[in-house]
């Protein structure tokens, strides 16, 4: 279920929409700036990170100017992928309560709000988050410093 383990799936979110704020279409981001911009501990999200370039959603590039960048178009990554990524490698699934009212009542809700869930998921994409990131007054850094010469 994907209420349950919100997050995982949240920094899966949140790493994704970095790369895509931060790399812009063809350069990269270090592990060690997206842990700084996000409070978070490199060593924690590198498996999450590893599993999203598995996945394709990311590309991993090695070298001096190496890091992530996303793996196909922000227009084309739904954050149902991400998180269905983000959940698929979670071994600590926790199991709730067990009982007549546990099956009858509760896991019937935790079902529809999962199946509402999924489906803002499915319908939103990391462009659509980019879009509100512009709209909230945030600004993506320029690709290259702008220099002048006199």
């Amino acid at each position: 279920m994907l209420i349950i383990r919100r997050d995982r799936a949240m920094t899966a979110v949140s790493l994704m929409l970095d790369i895509a704020f931060h790399a812009g279409r063809a350069g990269t981001v270090s592990a060690a700036d997206i842990a700084e911009r996000l409070g978070l501990a490199r060593r924690g999200m590198e498996p999450l990170l590893q599993a999203l370039s598995r996945a394709g959603l990311l590309d991993s590039v090695r070298g001096p100017r190496g890091g992530y960048r996303l793996g196909r178009p922000p227009r084309d990554i739904r954050l149902a992928e991400i998180v269905a990524v983000a959940l698929s490698e979670d071994d600590d699934a926790q199991h709730g309560p067990a009982g007549r009212l546990q099956s009858a009542v509760i896991d019937r809700l935790w079902r529809e709000l999962d199946a509402s869930l999924q489906e803002t998921l499915q319908s939103l994409t990391l462009d659509d988050l980019l879009r509100r990131a512009a709209a909230a007054g945030l600004r993506r850094p320029a690709a290259e410093p702008i220099t002048f010469a006199i």
